[in-house]
């Protein structure tokens, strides 16, 4: 407290509380001049945001990531197991409060399988970040430095996507390195290396007296540190538990901000006329919450899957496939996963058994999908793989070698790690499909990329089956299908192209 400070009552005893603008009697107050101390804090503020500006090391890591400086944090990394199997511990700091709660990353190099990995990291609660750990192995590697290239991605909803990249060195050296190399060759290709004892652990550093070292000895939660300098000349032991070190990440500019796909579909086709395939396939994609079985139409067709019978000379669009309902059978996803439900005249057998009009049944694998009931052999379909984000359905008759389905959840990305999703022989070899972003996406299972799928697409490296392939616009390119448009008097056209179909 304060005696009142009004100057024109210079006689006034009363106590003023701070920050009050008058006394008892109603003296306003003037505000008070900066105090010495008040100079010397501003003067410290400055400086440290000065430093954190700058990256410097003055700029603790707790004010960097105040100031929205993200960093990488790694640690868990040792030399000395050259040859042997390593795992990094990668945790994410001072990312910006906008971030999406889940960031992508990606990392390329040769020590990783493959030459790439795909980690995603999940926000906690506390609004810190879950840390990942990657795996790799230096087995058969010839020693030497090693780049990791890191790009760390953030996609919320509505805002544009932010991307954040940097890269690091991981030191293999040879077999018969000794400690002593190892330990100076690291810190000459690293910054910021600390020596850490964590969890009841042991770091213990012991050098000759005088060498330089630039350490950073640390030990926490019961750990013990310990730095012997006064070792006899000519000895030199280290040891240490993990090496841990910082790398800022710098943000740079992601073009077109928000990863709106190049061509936004709900229904779609790969045409894939390579010849190891063993005849042309049409691989039709379908991104619906409800996906409708029926019969095939060329005009104004009520399914969204039209199937028609296949006998000895391919195709007949007549004949029995007039024994199928417009709207036969439908998939849609489930509390239990994807179902089918009968919503025929004709019936439908799953593994030869009728469930029952009305009545949704969960898909399992290699089950055999019978339409129609009444009779068999009409079309006959097999459910070859159930992944979380959506289902492949084959067809096991005459048809084999013309069609398969994917049917997909809309805009549902498969997440990281990616699926071991349960797939039979024949949908093993497919490519991973999903849709997201509006459109259909190929999704690399070996190194995470990922391809927007287009017309305009090369899918020449993608994988064995999707080689020599092309992408359609829609699910039936072969035939001219004419589709009212809720009775509003438009329609659409899928053109036949089979100058295109049979190249």
């Amino acid at each position: 407290m304060k005696k009142c400070s009004n100057p024109s009552h210079p006689h006034c005893t009363l106590w003023v509380v701070p920050g009050e603008v008058a006394c008892a009697s109603g003296h306003a107050q003037t505000a008070p001049a900066p105090s010495s101390y008040d100079l010397l804090r501003g003067v410290r503020g400055a400086r440290a945001d000065s430093a954190a500006a700058l990256g410097g090391a003055g700029a603790p890591a707790r004010d960097a990531a105040a100031k929205g400086h993200a960093h990488l944090h790694i640690s868990g990394f040792d030399p000395r197991a050259a040859g042997g199997r390593q795992t990094l511990k990668m945790e994410l700091r001072g990312m910006p409060n906008g971030c999406a709660p889940q960031i992508t990353m990606q990392l390329q190099s040769d020590l990783i399988p493959h030459g790439a990995a795909r980690q995603q990291f999940v926000r906690t609660t506390r609004g810190d970040w879950r840390p990942v750990f990657v795996e790799f192995s230096s087995r058969d590697k010839e020693h030497g430095q090693y780049q990791i290239e890191v790009e760390v991605r953030s996609q919320a909803e509505g805002k544009a996507a932010q991307k954040w990249v940097c890269t690091f060195v991981i030191l293999v050296p040879r077999l018969d390195a000794t400690l002593t190399e190892i330990h100076q060759i690291f810190l000459s290709t690293h910054k910021n290396v600390r020596v850490m004892a964590d969890d009841a652990s042991i770091a213990r550093v012991s050098t000759q007296a005088g060498a330089s070292f630039d350490l950073d000895v640390t030990a926490r939660n019961a750990g013990i540190a310990q730095v012997d300098l006064s070792a006899p000349q000519g000895k030199i032991d280290m040891g240490f538990t993990t090496i841990a070190w910082d790398e800022e990440l710098i943000e740079i500019d992601v073009p077109g901000a928000s990863r709106a796909h190049p061509h936004p579909s709900r229904a779609a086709c790969l045409v894939n006329a390579a010849p190891e395939a063993g005849a042309q396939r049409q691989v039709r994609l379908f991104a619906l919450e409800e996906c409708v079985l029926g019969r095939f139409e060329l005009v104004d067709p009520e399914a969204d899957i039209l199937l028609s019978h296949f006998g000895a000379d391919g195709q007949d669009t007549n004949g029995l496939t007039r024994r199928l309902s417009g709207r036969h059978a439908v998939i849609r996803r489930g509390n239990n996963g994807f179902e089918i439900e009968d919503i025929s005249r004709y019936g439908i057998l799953l593994d030869g058994v009728w469930p029952g009009k009305h009545k949704p049944t969960p898909l399992r694998l290699g089950m055999r999908i019978e339409l129609s009931a009444s009779i068999k052999g009409i079309t006959v379909l097999s459910v070859t793989a159930i992944m979380p984000h959506g289902v492949i359905l084959h067809r096991i008759d005459l048809g084999a070698p013309a069609e398969c389905f994917y049917l997909l959840a809309p805009d549902k990305h498969p997440g990281y790690p990616l699926p071991n999703f349960i797939a039979a022989s024949n949908a093993a070899a497919l490519p991973l499909m999903f849709h997201h972003d509006g459109g259909f996406w190929h999704l690399d299972q070996l190194t995470g990329k990922e391809t927007a799928l287009d017309p305009g697409a090369s899918l020449d490296k993608l994988t064995r089956v999707a080689k020599h392939s092309r992408f359609a616009a829609t699910p039936y390119p072969e035939s001219w299908i004419i589709r009212n448009d809720g009775g509003n008097g438009h329609s659409t056209l899928a053109p036949a192209q089979p100058s295109m179909l049979t190249a």
